[in-house]
């Protein structure tokens, strides 16, 4: 799937998902990161990392 599409089926910018994308949000709703693993079919912790800073 592209990110175009993706972009579209979770109904935000090309460019916010950009920034999910590279890791450079600070922060993401829950309501995004549900659409994310609904259209993609994970669970959120297959998609997210924590790092120490």
């Amino acid at each position: 799937m592209s990110l175009t599409e993706l972009s579209q089926k979770i109904g935000i910018t090309m460019a916010n998902l950009s920034i999910l994308k590279k890791g450079k949000a600070r922060a993401i709703r829950f309501s995004t990161l549900e659409a994310i693993c609904r259209v993609i079919d994970c669970q959120p912790g297959d998609i997210l990392e924590h790092k120490n800073n």
